[in-house]
């Protein structure tokens, strides 16, 4: 079985790559940026805006994991018209593509950040989600959207994954504990948006790969599943966890609240762990610290080529 992963040379992307080769399957990468570290996968460079590219790449693909987004809240309040073209339109062209190539299941990767507007206190699946107020939220359900609109009018399969707050090997600069942990190593202060009372149940990277795993189980055809974190870390606990690990010299200092920011509620994994038999694996303490591990080891490379280069 052949996948086409969009995105595979990202974050998540390479990650879930590395667990779909060793669950056996032949893997083909499209993005624009080339594939580092990973060896063993055919990969074809190409937008996310190029209907003809995304129809040749997808040729003889069984299945499709969409993770090729503009994933940075920040990048969408700055470019939203770029933000639309890539996570509404190219989403769109992924299931068209998929469409016509006949592909088995599109599994594409939403976000916990669809339940940002919802008042309740704990929500599921099946929880009723209000007009988004943020580009970024409006973007990813409008892709959720056309997943269940290709199915119900092409009968194309998916499955949709709402990946709570990622972290782990090969993280973006930007990510909120890739950023504290390298403020820290750097001697920086760390600064929190608001009081830092806002809680997040971050994912490790390998859980969520290995979520997309298990999501091509027949049980998963046209479904939705959260896949969250279960450890409540508030951001400011996050700050001095950081602090704590990889430099107790710094300070946390409080900066004025994000708009559009996810204020955290209880999100159900249960239906993951039912239908799926998942659940997250790694604890975040144990996560956290290897990160800042090989965050150390990072910079201790990039020290020694700047001699080896002198």
């Amino acid at each position: 079985m052949r996948v086409l992963v969009t995105g595979g040379s990202g974050f998540i992307g390479a990650n879930v790559v590395d667990q779909l080769k060793k669950a056996g399957f032949a893997v083909r990468i499209y993005d624009m940026v080339y594939p580092s570290g990973i060896e063993g996968v055919e990969f074809y460079h190409g937008s996310l805006l190029d209907a003809m590219a995304l129809r040749f790449a997808m040729t003889g693909c069984q299945y499709v994991m969409h993770l090729a987004a503009m994933a940075d809240v920040n990048d969408v309040v700055a470019d939203p018209l770029y933000a639309e073209e890539i996570n509404v339109r190219g989403t769109i062209n992924i299931l068209d593509a998929a469409r016509r190539a006949k592909v088995k299941r599109v599994v594409y990767a939403s976000t916990i950040w669809t339940y940002s507007d919802v008042k309740d206190a704990f929500v599921t699946e099946e929880t009723l989600i209000p007009p988004p107020a943020h580009l970024y939220t409006a973007t990813k359900l409008a892709g959720e959207h056309y997943c269940r609109a290709f199915n119900g009018l092409y009968q194309l399969p998916y499955t949709i994954l709402r990946y709570g707050i990622p972290y782990g090997p090969r993280a973006r600069g930007a990510t909120v504990i890739s950023k504290f942990v390298s403020m820290a190593l750097a001697g920086q202060s760390i600064t929190i948006a608001g009081d830092g009372l806002q809680f997040r149940k971050f994912v490790h990277v390998g859980d969520l790969a290995h979520g997309n795993i298990l999501a091509l189980k027949p049980a998963g055809a046209n479904q939705i599943y959260n896949l969250e974190g279960t450890e409540k870390v508030s951001i400011k606990q996050l700050a001095e966890w950081v602090k704590e690990h990889a430099n107790p010299k710094i300070e946390v200092i409080h900066t004025p609240a994000r708009e559009g920011d996810f204020k955290g509620a209880e999100i159900s994994n249960k239906k993951a762990l039912e239908q799926l038999g998942w659940k997250p694996e790694i604890e975040f303490l144990t996560g956290l610290k290897q990160v800042i591990e090989e965050k150390k080891k990072e910079i201790q490379n990039e020290r020694t080529l700047d001699l080896v280069a002198a």
